[in-house]
């Protein structure tokens, strides 16, 4: 088998890896990219500027069999069908512009039609609203619909536009949009009614491993998914009750369910698709989503505040919270379970004997304390934890990943591999070609067990900094 190359478009950066025959996962580049902020709340990127990163990497790795593609998500993209010039930045997951014309949605009723349909709450979080903005914003977007030439979709689909003319997407970047029915894996025309998204703009839906057009030279694109799907795949989580998080700029967790879409009280957590490998049933996952986690940690950088120097930390065994100083991570809002965009982030507890170091503990204390929320979630809604592995960038630092240890009270496995989700896009493909081989690719692992799981009093310390953070948000409004 020759070897495959493996694209992960994210959200700071695009990164890309060769799968070997012999089984070596090698690094091809890292392209970052810039974080377009027009006003408060919003957030872009150049689609064009992606768009070269992928190529640049493409051109680089060399001759390969076959390619495979990771994208952010709900990041949406509106261009000319002919030109394929874009419209307006892409709209990035994290933007909250749209916010005011969810909470009209809201009082229209429309949130039972989402969660009945797709699976989700009203959130500007998800694509649909963000294409509307596009389609009513988007530079000549009105003169191209009445020409037939808009396109509207999420990243991948205009990646995949520019790079091998297929206007496609997949069931899991699909079902992240509130405009696929999860039963049925196609856009629901009730759904695109209420967002007032024209279904005729949208990509076609296909597999997850399925053919996605033809590169210049030859090389077929086998495989497109959602980063966190990926990531879900690369871990080889095959079993209901196993959980991946993968802690970048936000942290998401996903644990899997079964061939059938997850219903009944799943404790706000989101029922998503996880992939679908040709014409096999598709597998579902349960979703939970945190916005700010490795945003957190860049955020102390910038505050002079990021540790650094050995044994400048807390003194061997200690711990923020045990001094009641707990950190909310929530800078850019709290997503599951409480769905809050208005909240913010909050220290408390804070004296005059509150060190550098104190703070810095609290915010990687609070970042596991809220994917220990996510985690108790799962394990409610799915009846049966597995296994639970551990990605991104925040889990190089070896104290955040004992204190995650810690607040989850479990053993934790960390992929070493050099990216999760990469590898994930690359299994993949690897199982396009040769299902066997493909599903026998494992990525390489440490296992972490707790040293001092945090008590009750500790999680319910924190549930009630949470509450209070929102209490705050709340008085701050109407102030």
């Amino acid at each position: 088998m020759a070897a495959i190359l493996a694209i992960d478009q994210g959200t700071t950066s695009t990164k890309a890896y060769r799968l070997e025959p012999d089984g070596a996962f090698n690094p091809v580049g890292s392209i970052r990219h810039r974080q377009i902020m027009p006003r408060p709340g919003w957030v872009e990127h150049d689609p064009l500027e992606l768009l070269a990163a992928i190529r640049t990497l493409i051109a680089s790795a060399g001759p390969v069999s076959s390619v495979g593609l990771a994208n952010q998500g709900e990041t949406v993209v509106a261009w000319d069908a002919q030109s394929k010039r874009p419209l307006h930045n892409a709209i990035v997951w994290q933007d909250e512009r749209t916010t005011a014309a969810i909470d009209a949605l809201r009082s229209q009723g429309v949130e039972a039609l989402t969660r009945a349909r797709a699976g989700l709450p009203l959130d500007a979080y998800f694509s649909a609203s963000k294409l509307r903005w596009l389609l009513e914003h988007g530079d000549g977007a009105a003169t191209l619909r009445r020409a037939g030439r808009l396109r509207l979709g999420t990243s991948d689909a205009f990646f995949l536009d520019c790079l091998t003319g297929s206007f496609a997407t997949d069931v899991s970047t699909a079902s992240r949009t509130s405009l696929m029915d999860l039963n049925t894996r196609r856009w629901d025309a009730d759904l695109c009614a209420a967002f007032g998204v024209p279904m005729e703009c949208l990509p076609d839906i296909r597999p997850t491993v399925a053919d996605f057009g033809m590169l210049d030279g030859g090389t077929r694109v086998k495989a497109s998914i959602v980063d966190q799907q990926a990531a879900l795949f690369g871990h080889a989580c095959d079993a209901a009750g196993d959980i991946k998080i993968t802690f970048g700029t936000g942290a998401f967790a996903l644990g899997l369910t079964g061939a059938a879409p997850p219903r009944g009280n799943t404790a706000e957590l989101l029922p998503t698709c996880a992939w679908q490998i040709g014409d096999d049933p598709p597998r579902y996952a349960l979703d939970g989503g945190i916005f700010t986690a490795g945003a957190a940690r860049d955020w102390l950088d910038r505050l002079g505040l990021r540790h650094e120097a050995p044994g400048d930390g807390l003194p061997s065994g200690s711990r923020a919270i045990d001094k009641g100083i707990v950190f909310v991570p929530a800078q850019a809002g709290l997503a599951c379970p409480y769905w809050d965009r208005t909240a913010r982030g909050a220290w408390f507890g804070l004296d005059l004997a509150t060190s550098p170091a104190d703070l810095r503990h609290a915010v990687l204390e609070g970042i596991a304390l809220r994917a220990a929320q996510l985690v108790r979630a799962l394990d409610a809604a799915i009846g049966t934890i597995g296994r639970i592995c551990i990605d991104g960038g925040l889990v190089r630092d070896d104290d955040f990943r004992q204190v995650l240890a810690d607040a989850l009270g479990r053993t934790i496995e960390v992929a070493t591999i050099g990216d999760v989700t990469a590898f994930g896009v690359a299994r993949l493909c690897a199982t396009a070609l040769d299902r066997d081989r493909g599903r026998a690719l494992q990525p390489e692992r440490l296992r972490i067990a707790p040293l001092r799981p945090l008590s009750p009093a500790h999680h319910a310390l924190f549930a009630e900094a949470i509450e209070r953070a929102r209490g705050w948000t709340t008085l701050s409004a109407r102030a």
